[in-house]
């Protein structure tokens, strides 16, 4: 298992942040970048069944 997931964040249409992982499906999205931070740990810890598989 990679000890990274590396994220792609883009402007959103309606304002704010969008960030899409790179090779998993996980996606969120967030007014700031602060709360985006916040959102995407939270997206990743979802994503993962067990804290053992999680990278972060």
């Amino acid at each position: 298992m990679s000890s990274e997931i590396i994220f792609e964040v883009t402007d959103a249409e309606e304002g704010g942040y969008c960030a899409s992982a790179l090779g998993f499906g996980i996606s969120t999205q967030a007014e700031s970048i602060d709360e985006l931070r916040a959102m995407v740990r939270d997206a990743v810890d979802c994503y993962f069944d067990d804290e053992l598989s999680s990278p972060i």
